[in-house]
């Protein structure tokens, strides 16, 4: 319970203060290093964890190390272009979370929505995967939409501007995303049964998991 506990609150702290930290080094003239250090931070990480459970770890814990000689060895450039890498990591993300719904609207494939939705309220109703479909699509131009937002107000904008946006704006957008179409689906669909989208989640991940 105590280990579960602090778990948590690590990750609290990590989504708050990640943000906050990163935001200060935009917003701060005399934070290069800093910043370099803050934006790095995440991709090191994330290699690092690749590496070590890749198949052929030492080889890959050989390229991340090589890496880091050559990150280090361009550390200056790296400390007046971090605003980069932070936009790097906010725009890479977002066109990630658009191809994982858009190729599902390829003809011959089942959109991801209709598929969370079956998880959940199987055998569906011609209407209710109608509606799935749409939502799908409507995800698909949600992130499409914040990857243009944050590309344009990092290129146009002040760099502390773009910096609010993406740390401070995109959750709640996306929390905001998921408010709206709880009730759109409430008012489309008012004879579905309309459950949390944690059992969504855990019902795909059960179907998803079974052997076909």
């Amino acid at each position: 319970m105590v280990r579960r506990i602090a778990r948590w609150l690590g990750i609290a702290a990590l989504v708050i203060g990640y943000p906050l930290l990163a935001h200060y080094t935009n917003e701060s003239a005399h934070s290069s290093s800093l910043g370099a250090l803050v934006a790095i931070a995440p991709v090191v990480l994330i290699a690092l964890v690749l590496a070590w459970n890749s198949p052929r770890r030492f080889v890959m814990l050989g390229v991340l190390a090589l890496s880091c000689i050559a990150l280090w060895a361009g550390w200056s450039a790296l400390e007046r272009h971090f605003g980069l890498v932070y936009w790097l990591q906010n725009v890479g993300m977002q066109l990630i979370l658009l191809m994982t719904f858009g190729r599902t609207l390829i003809a011959g494939r089942q959109p991801l929505c209709t598929r969370f939705a079956e998880a959940v309220h199987a055998p569906l109703t011609p209407q209710h995967e109608i509606y799935a479909g749409q939502v799908t699509v409507a995800w698909t131009l949600f992130f499409a939409a914040m990857a243009l937002a944050s590309t344009l107000l990092f290129f146009l904008a002040p760099l502390a501007t773009w910096s609010v946006f993406a740390n401070f704006l995109t959750l709640p957008l996306v929390a905001l995303m998921f408010i709206a179409e709880y009730w759109v689906r409430r008012w489309m669909l008012p004879e579905v049964r309309h459950t949390h989208i944690l059992d969504a989640v855990r019902a795909f991940r059960n179907t998803s998991a079974r052997p076909r």
